[in-house]
């Protein structure tokens, strides 16, 4: 390999990066002019809905999600549940896609996310992204 194509590397990889991350694979929605905002594919969440559907019992389990993940999802009710408050929304619309779809498999949160709209998942996840949590990321770890 020569030093001219160990300079493009960086660049190359960045931008295999964003191809990668940069929608649902779903093309046809995407050039249908239809409105995504996040890798996972999803419309703009809306955090009141989200706040009202969390709050809200699902058919499939009679649960809710505060039900299992507590208020603003910080308090979940068995420590192998995830806290899901200040969690960053494209993961959580990433996740409950999964869940949805079958790429994820729970007991619960399959059957709690099988009937969820695209919206109702953006809204979610803006939801418990917008609350204030206790996660920990790398963004300041040379401070």
């Amino acid at each position: 390999m020569t030093i001219r194509n160990l300079a493009i590397a960086p660049a190359l990889a960045a931008a295999l990066l964003l191809a990668a991350c940069s929608g649902s694979g779903d093309h046809a929605e995407a050039e249908a002019g239809a409105p995504r905002s996040s890798s996972a594919g999803l419309p703009e969440g809306n955090i009141a809905a989200g706040e009202q559907l969390a709050n809200t019992k699902g058919a499939a389990t009679g649960q809710s999600c505060i039900d299992c993940h507590g208020a603003d999802g910080n308090a979940p009710i068995d420590p192998s549940y995830p806290k899901l408050g200040g969690q960053y929304a494209d993961y959580l619309g990433h996740a409950l896609s999964g869940y949805r779809n079958g790429t994820r498999d729970h007991a619960l949160m399959s059957a709690q996310a099988k009937s969820l709209t695209d919206q109702q998942i953006a809204d979610l996840s803006a939801y418990f992204a917008s609350r204030n949590g206790d996660l920990v990321d790398l963004t300041r770890m040379n401070d």
